[in-house]
């Protein structure tokens, strides 16, 4: 590709709205143009490396026996409703109706529609299993969209279902797709983490994500130094205490205690001159519609994703204080298990403990209690892979392998040199962007460091004259020279061992 042919609109700064280094990076390099909230423009060089990582996943969910298809973005009510989600998935969920009044989403993702297709083609078991995969546009309205293209509302996703006979068949089908992940992410140049994790709207029993680490992301996972365990904080397992038989003769007598003018945890903690894990907060949930009260320990957070699990719920969130008030007698923050009419739960960690001070369900006798808010994390190769000059591409997803700087344009002996070395490595197959603009060096070294390409190639007068070209590698500080008769050679050779 050339240069002076080629659509790269770079730029010096970066957007006022870009929060975290890969929007702002792929802003200035000119891969992506914002349209409008959420909702983004990929412009030639940003398309090409999202096409080298729709080229990875497609031979790597080949490799492990799957099968592409492509399903309509548009979906009918119909199966949403069936599958008991078009209510359920929330304000995410972008509906419309069509000129005939009937409702319609925009897929977020196609779970009904791919069972629905199955289940009316799928007649035998001896037609399974099987696992069909797309890469398709997905939308989902979210209520923040931030980060760019990390966490917009329209995006590009690969998404893949298996259907097998039994659970054997079917962990299988996991392994197969566990596996083909971790090639994925290697392929990529990625640092990266498989966690268990929450399935959320999409339900199931065993989930796991692959977290992609960077300084930017969202979620937070917990990992074993002694083993290999690792969990986001919705799924992480903590390892149950072991409650000994009661000791009645330790047991103190129920009293109440004042605590004036404290509110919090630690400042409760401090007036009775006790720790906070002696502390149990109430927390009052509406689960399914009903009020429940939830008993952790002070110094613990509440995950609601495990709490939705825990009791098999269809929803869980906090209760309003209206409904606190109904339950507790008490004003939201005093709340407490003694006497309550409404289902109690406690964490495992609240089995063991005795001699424990509780909210009194009045007013000035308990602390304010805190929630645990989980984002998602969305992660990128360029949060990885970038220094104060630009992106530093891992060569599987830069969209050129190489960068030719011919760096007198006006000088015909240095034209023809980079030309013919450009159509040599076109020839072998390398990606190779020919800088031909007529402008000065320091631009072209700027914008090829910017971009990211993995191999730039300087080819000057000076150089000529000694018949060698200056080669640099992207990340490396140092150049090497390469003969101008085996130029290409030399070139193509270095990127094959990066």
């Amino acid at each position: 590709m050339r240069y002076s042919s080629y659509f790269i609109p770079t730029q010096k700064e970066a957007p006022a709205d870009a929060e975290i280094i890969s929007h702002q990076l792929m802003v200035r390099a000119g891969m992506i143009r914002k349209l409008t909230s959420g909702i983004y423009t990929y412009l030639p060089v940003g398309l090409r490396s999202i096409r080298k990582v729709e080229d990875i996943v497609r031979e790597e969910m080949n490799r492990a026996g799957a099968i592409e298809v492509l399903m309509p973005s548009v979906q009918p009510a119909e199966l949403w409703q069936e599958s008991g989600r078009w209510e359920y998935y929330g304000r995410e969920l972008l509906r419309f109706k069509d000129r005939h009044d009937r409702e319609a989403c925009m897929g977020p993702t196609h779970e009904e529609v791919i069972t629905d297709l199955v289940r009316k083609e799928i007649h035998s078991y001896k037609q399974m299993p099987i696992n069909l995969y797309q890469i398709q546009t997905k939308f989902r309205d979210e209520i923040r969209p931030r980060f760019g293209i990390m966490r917009g509302r329209e995006f590009i996703m690969k998404d893949a279902y298996s259907f097998d006979v039994d659970e054997d068949g079917a962990n299988k089908s996991y392994e197969a797709m566990y596996r083909a992940y971790e090639r994925i992410f290697k392929r990529c140049g990625l640092k990266f983490r498989p966690v268990e994790a929450d399935s959320g709207t999409i339900g199931g029993s065993h989930s796991h994500e692959f977290m992609v680490l960077a300084e930017s992301g969202e979620d937070q996972i917990v990992n074993c130094t002694a083993c290999d365990y690792a969990a986001n904080l919705e799924r992480a397992e903590v390892k149950e205490t072991e409650v000994a038989s009661p000791d009645t003769d330790g047991f103190e007598a129920l009293g109440r205690v004042d605590t004036p003018d404290q509110r919090t945890i630690d400042e409760v903690a401090e007036f009775l001159k006790i720790s906070s894990k002696q502390l149990v907060k109430t927390l009052v949930y509406r689960v399914d519609e009903e009020p429940v009260a939830v008993l952790i320990r002070g110094d613990h957070e509440l995950n609601d994703a495990k709490l939705k699990n825990a009791l098999d719920a269809q929803s869980v969130e906090m209760a309003s204080e209206r409904v606190v008030k109904e339950a507790t007698g008490a004003p939201l923050g005093f709340a407490g298990p003694v006497g309550l009419k409404i289902k109690v739960v406690a964490d495992n960690a609240v089995k063991a403990m005795k001699n424990f001070v509780v909210g009194g369900n009045e007013k000035d006798l308990h602390f304010q209690n805190a929630n645990l808010d989980i984002g998602r994390t969305v992660a990128a190769a360029i949060e990885q892979n970038h220094d104060k000059d630009g992106i530093v591409f891992p060569v599987p997803v830069a969209p050129f392998e190489v960068t030719i700087l011919p760096l007198q344009m006006h000088n015909e002996e240095v034209v023809a040199a980079a030309s013919k070395i450009y159509d040599d490595l076109l020839s072998m197959g390398i990606d190779v962007l020919l800088d031909d603009r007529d402008e000065r060096a320091g631009v072209k070294f700027k914008d090829a460091d910017l971009l990211g390409i993995p191999v730039r190639v300087t080819v000057g007068s000076r150089g000529l004259k000694n018949g060698e070209v200056e080669v640099k590698l992207r990340p490396e500080p140092e150049s090497f020279t390469a003969p101008l008769d085996h130029a290409a050679t030399a070139i193509s050779d270095t990127v094959k061992g990066l």
